[in-house]
């Protein structure tokens, strides 16, 4: 039908246009497909949609594509979508908004009936997006919860603290390899697939998929607490090293072949009930065809306008290297020597500054990363920053939370942690204070570090922001970290204020 031939090649003209103007995401993605043993899947998803797609031709080729005017407004949510996470270096928010421009495109060109017959190929492109490091800390807390409690019924002593926790036998530490992110977004994956090609009613489907998250953050447990016991049994010579990774991806094999195994006994036959369709001798008039070629053309227009309105907003952006100051000593505050070799662990700043400030018998340590024209490589919100990484060999973490300041006008809530000096004296410990700077405004939430930095960049001031912290030796933190806050708050401010503006 020539509805259908013009339909798919301005659906082509389309992505061909997306590919251009987003080529940079694109690349981005599959970056991250290609050296990311979590993500690896991305690379098999397009072509899995498009797989799915085909195997519905012969129901959505009986209807009749017909211009959807909806979408246009979630495309135009999707493309701003898109510039915030650009201006603002979210990989998840820029990756998720193309595959949401690439769907939405989609439906408006076809219709909402024969989006409808495609509603499953479209959500799954989804899963090519390399999202769930965010979840990381959370089920790295759960393993190490699950493994203590389960070898301590064992009989077995343990000694935690933070995710490390130490038995007779020897030392463990729950790091970002032993979450489980792995499992859970590879059975999430192919769960979702199956369900959707075992199963016809929603109900079904949608409990399958949820088991298909349960039982591998259940799987990754057991995982963790097998290999803790096989190591303490074996004298540390089984389930050490690399190997312990190989053992838990059979166990999460063999896990889940089971739960594919099981989930078949309730399979059910596919419908082949033919959806209601348009006589294919329908003509197509040049009036039918007319409503597809302008929603194509408003569809190029926006999509244009997503990088233009980017590089309209980085090219008014300061692009001079930072010059910042060290901050001026306040009341009895006094710069002295270097406190103790702890250094955060902050990836291409654009300058960084480390002092110590002394005042009678208390000594605080000051950092700040500062940073300017962030981008992909260089931000100052990302997994990857941190006070103390888990590879860390002379500091460890271990414990971690918030804490509400009291008489303290610009600061009102700090990040806290509890630090380990392996490499000091027994049980040298210090506590620290985070916070961000973000166009004159501190916040202790990433969340909000991130908004701000979005709100500076559309009002044309830059995304100039630093992470600031400070420490203390455990046993005068609370009074040396509040007097240093209290006394040195608007100095750093002022030193912030002048470096954003030179």
């Amino acid at each position: 039908m020539r509805m259908w031939r013009d339909t798919l090649a301005l659906i082509a003209l389309t992505l061909a246009v997306l590919g251009y103007c987003y080529r940079e995401t694109f690349m981005a993605m599959a970056e991250i497909w290609w050296r990311s043993e979590t993500y690896t899947h991305g690379l098999l998803v397009p072509f899995i949609s498009g797989w799915l797609v085909w195997r519905s031709r012969h129901r959505i080729t009986r209807l009749m594509p017909q211009a959807w005017l909806w979408p246009l407004v979630l495309l135009g949510i999707s493309v701003f979508a898109w510039l915030l996470g650009e201006i603002t270096a979210v990989n998840a928010l820029t990756q998720f908004s193309i595959v949401a421009i690439v769907v939405v495109s989609c439906m408006t060109l076809l219709g909402k009936t024969i989006s409808k017959e495609l509603a499953f190929p479209f959500v799954f492109l989804f899963f090519a997006v390399p999202i769930g490091d965010f979840l990381m800390p959370r089920l790295m807390e759960w393993t190490a919860d699950f493994t203590v409690i389960a070898v301590r019924l064992s009989g077995i002593p343990v000694y935690r603290e933070g995710q490390n926790f130490v038995i007779p036998s020897g030392n463990w530490s729950v790091v970002e390899a032993c979450s489980g992110i792995r499992y859970l977004i590879a059975s999430l994956t192919i769960g979702t697939l199956y369900a959707y090609l075992t199963y016809t009613s929603l109900k079904r489907r949608m409990i399958f998929i949820g088991v298909s998250i349960l039982v591998p953050i259940f799987a990754n447990w057991l995982r963790a607490y097998m290999i803790v016991m096989l190591g303490h049994l074996s004298g540390n010579k089984l389930a050490v090293g690399v190997d312990h990774l190989i053992y838990g991806w059979i166990f999460f094999g063999v896990v889940i072949a089971i739960m594919f195994a099981i989930g078949m006994r309730w399979s059910e036959p596919e419908s082949h009930d033919d959806p209601v369709s348009v006589p294919d001798a329908m003509p197509s008039s040049g009036h039918e065809t007319r409503p597809i070629f302008l929603s194509t053309f408003i569809i190029i227009l926006m999509l244009v306008a997503g990088p233009i309105a980017k590089d309209r907003i980085q090219g008014g952006i300061n692009s001079l290297p930072p010059s910042l100051e060290t901050p001026q000593a306040a009341g009895a505050w006094q710069s002295t020597s270097r406190l103790v070799d702890l250094q955060p662990h902050f990836d291409n700043p654009s300058v960084e500054k480390h002092e110590t400030f002394k005042s009678g018998n208390q000594q605080v340590g000051f950092y700040i990363a500062y940073y300017r024209n962030q981008d992909f490589d260089r931000k100052l919100v990302t997994s990857t920053n941190a006070i103390v990484t888990t590879t860390n060999p002379a500091w460890q973490l271990a414990a971690s939370g918030t804490q509400t300041l009291e008489g303290n006008a610009r600061i009102t809530r700090v990040k806290t942690f509890e630090l380990v000096h392996k490499s000091g004296a027994i049980d040298d410990r210090y506590v620290a204070w985070q916070w961000y700077w973000v166009n004159g405004r501190f916040t202790s939430s990433e969340i909000e570090a991130k908004w701000l930095t979005a709100w500076s960049m559309l009002s044309g001031l830059g995304d100039d922001s630093a992470a600031v912290i400070i420490y203390a030796p455990k046993a005068v933190a609370a009074q040396a970290l509040t007097a240093f806050s209290h006394d040195m708050t608007e100095v750093i401010h002022a030193s912030l204020a002048r470096t954003q503006s030179r």
